[in-house]
């Protein structure tokens, strides 16, 4: 469009809109983690909410992310937006986003929101922060966060102008070592992509459902506005870990050098015992013990199970950071001053090789009780 200018940032008041990621027609559950995320942020910024919602034939599920926080939803409805196409999707997505205007833009950290945020974001002219784990605006919660969760000197964080509206994108930086906080002030929309499985999706409700309103864009796209065209979908069949979906996660550490392939089968049936899976520390996975979709922390997925036992995991922050919102927290570590104790709800001074057997047929025999 001739009149947008992404610098004009006060022209951009259309709300918080998340990219709403479906396939073969069933939306993504990444996709009602960020529009309950976007939800918070909306409300901060006094703005509504609206999904952006593409594909072929896909009406009949948009009314679903209402049920999350979305104040509406834009279905961009094609047949050459049946498959995930980089050319087609990228257009589609500008076009109305330049029509609209909105201020916060969300798109999930997956295969697709990897290759449609960084394209969306140049042919916009503004910035994006990729892989976020903590999004903020509202600055007493930005505060809070920083005191929680930095090692900043209180006075830099107080520093901090209670008037800064921008949208405050953390990420991990330099390997999972430090945490980047990111704005972009000079342009808008504001993007990010943010990491699955680190938001907290809302309790459905059926009446906000109800009421959200579908929103028909006028668009163009043609076969010239595609430089690729899908010809096969052939789906992988490889076998992954479910960390994220997982209500129970058995993880080990550093603590299992001295007998890996027995720590690791000790997990396996706390795990199976347990009804879960089994995860790692970065530890594990660079030590080649575990494959990388095992790892849990800032540089892996980001956990929320019922259950999260951390076996012989000294708790760096880093790991922490992936983990500590789980709702019950279980530690087993032979050293009593680790890190991991200060956030779990049991810990067990001991050694993993030894306390795991005994955990294990303490469940059983509960089990076999009941």
């Amino acid at each position: 469009m001739s009149n947008y200018n992404s610098a004009a940032i006060e022209e951009f008041k259309g709300g918080v809109w998340v990219f709403c990621e479906q396939r073969q027609g069933k939306m993504m559950p990444t996709s009602f983690e960020l529009i309950s995320e976007g939800r918070k942020l909306a409300d901060e910024l006094g703005e509504k909410l609206y999904g952006l919602l593409l594909g072929h034939e896909i009406e009949g599920i948009a009314k679903e992310l209402g049920g999350y926080g979305a104040d509406g939803v834009y279905v961009c409805d094609h047949p050459l937006l049946a498959n995930y196409t980089t050319d087609g999707y990228t257009k589609v997505i500008c076009d109305v986003i330049q029509e609209y205007k909105p201020e916060v833009m969300l798109i999930g950290a997956t295969n697709i929101g990897r290759d449609l945020g960084p394209r969306c974001a140049a042919r916009l002219h503004t910035g994006l922060c990729a892989d976020c784990t903590h999004l903020d605006i509202d600055v007493p919660k930005y505060k809070d966060f920083l005191r929680s969760a930095s090692t900043l000197a209180p006075a830099m964080i107080d520093s901090i102008p209670e008037d800064d509206r921008n949208l405050k994108m953390t990420r991990p930086a330099f390997g999972g070592h430090l945490m980047a906080t990111i704005i972009c002030p000079r342009f808008r929309p504001a993007m990010a992509t943010v990491r699955p499985g680190v938001m907290k999706k809302n309790a459905f409700d059926q009446a906000k459902a109800d009421a959200c309103e579908i929103i028909k864009p006028n668009f163009s796209l043609t076969e010239d506005d595609m430089e690729t065209q899908v010809v096969e979908v052939v789906k992988a069949a490889k076998k992954l870990v479910d960390l994220i979906g997982a209500d129970v996660v058995v993880s080990v550490g550093r603590g299992i050098s001295k007998d890996v392939e027995g720590g690791i089968k000790l997990a396996e049936e706390l795990a199976e015992v347990l009804g879960g899976v089994v995860g790692g520390s970065r530890a594990t996975i660079d030590s080649g013990w575990l494959s990388a979709d095992h790892q849990v922390g800032q540089t892996g997925k980001t956990v929320h199970p019922k259950i999260y036992v951390a076996l012989g995991i000294s708790g760096a922050i880093q790991h922490k950071a992936g983990m500590q919102d789980s709702e019950c927290i279980i530690a087993v570590n032979k050293n009593d001053t680790a890190p991991i104790f200060e956030i779990a709800d049991y810990g067990i001074c001991g050694d993993l090789f030894k306390v795991t057997p005994m955990l294990i047929e303490a469940i059983k025999a509960a089990k076999a009780a009941k």
